[in-house]
C-alpha cells in the first residue's frame, strides 16, 4: 500500500517535471540570467508602451488645440509647442 502510493507520487512528480524544477532552482547563475533578461524585456516593453501612449496623447492634444476651445486651446497649444521644442 505504501509502495503503491510512493510509485503514484513519483509518477506524478515525473509528469510535472519536478526534477527539472529542482535543478533550475539550484542553478543560481541560470536564475540570475533569467531574471536579468526578464527585467530587460519588461523595461523595453514599458518604454515602447509609454512612447506609444505619449504619442497618442500628443496627437489628441494637438487635435484639441486645433479646435480653438476657449481656455483649453491656449494651454494645449503651449504644451504641444513645448513638446515639439524638446523633440528638436
Amino acid at each position: 500500500m505504501l509502495e503503491d502510493r510512493l510509485e503514484r507520487f513519483l509518477a506524478a512528480a515525473e509528469r510535472l517535471r519536478f526534477g527539472d524544477f529542482v535543478r533550475y532552482e539550484a542553478d543560481r547563475k541560470r536564475r540570475l540570467l533569467d531574471a536579468f533578461f526578464q527585467g530587460v524585456a519588461r523595461g523595453l516593453g514599458m518604454m515602447v508602451g509609454f512612447s506609444l501612449l505619449g504619442a497618442a496623447l500628443l496627437f489628441a492634444l494637438q487635435g484639441l488645440a486645433e479646435r480653438n476651445l476657449p481656455g483649453i486651446s491656449n494651454f494645449v497649444a503651449q504644451v504641444v509647442a513645448l513638446v515639439r521644442l524638446r523633440l528638436q
